[in-house]
C-alpha cells in the first residue's frame, strides 16, 4: 500500500457515484485534515427555514473495509456563520452499508439559509472501530479494586465548571 502524507498509510475505500451526477468526491482540504469535506448533490439551491431539517444527498456511496467506520460531522464554519449543523452528529456509516451517503442538516439559526449545489455541507472521517467483548461481572467495582478509577461513578458536571478541586462539584451523576 502507498504511504500518504507524513508517512501515514491510507485506508483504501471504494467509492462510486449514484444518481448519475458528476458531483465532487470527498476531499481533504489540508494535508493534515482528519475529515474530508462533503458537497451537496443538489440540482437547485435548497433553502432551510429556522429549525427546519432536511436530508441532503452527497451523490455517492462507499464500501468501507471491515474494521472501519465513516463518521459524518458538522463543518465548524458552516455552523458558526450560518447556524447549519447535523442533527445526528456524529452520524455513523457502518462497513456493511452500501447505500448513498446522505447528510441530515438542520438550520439552528434565526434566519432562512440556502444551500447551493456543490456547497460543502459536512465532513467525513474514516476511523478504525473496536468491537467490545462484554464481560459480565457479578457486581460493580468497589473502591480500591482493580476496575475502580479515581473518578468512579462521577458524571455530568462532576468536575465542576472550573475543573477538579477548583469549585463545587456539579449535580449528582453529572459530568
Amino acid at each position: 500500500m502507498d504511504v500518504g502524507p507524513r508517512g501515514r498509510e491510507p485506508v483504501r475505500v471504494a467509492i462510486w457515484r449514484v444518481g448519475g451526477g458528476a458531483q465532487a468526491l470527498p476531499a481533504y482540504m489540508t494535508e493534515d485534515a482528519a475529515g474530508c469535506d462533503l458537497a451537496a448533490a443538489l440540482e437547485q439551491p435548497l433553502t432551510l427555514a429556522p429549525l427546519e431539517r432536511v436530508l441532503v444527498s452527497t451523490g455517492f456511496a462507499i464500501a468501507l473495509p471491515v474494521g472501519f467506520e465513516a463518521q459524518l460531522r458538522p463543518r465548524s464554519g458552516l455552523a458558526l456563520r450560518e447556524g447549519i449543523t447535523l442533527l445526528n452528529a456524529p452520524g455513523t456509516i457502518d462497513a456493511d452499508y452500501r447505500g448513498e451517503i446522505k447528510v441530515l442538516l438542520v438550520n439552528l439559526g434565526a434566519e432562512p439559509r440556502t444551500i447551493a449545489p456543490g456547497d460543502r455541507i459536512a465532513q467525513l472521517v474514516v476511523a478504525p472501530v473496536a468491537r467490545a467483548d462484554w464481560q459480565l461481572v457479578a457486581e460493580a467495582p468497589a473502591e480500591g479494586s482493580a476496575l475502580w478509577t479515581a473518578r468512579g461513578a462521577g458524571g455530568f458536571g462532576h468536575t465542576g465548571a472550573r475543573g477538579p478541586g477548583k469549585g463545587s462539584p456539579g449535580p449528582e451523576g453529572a459530568s
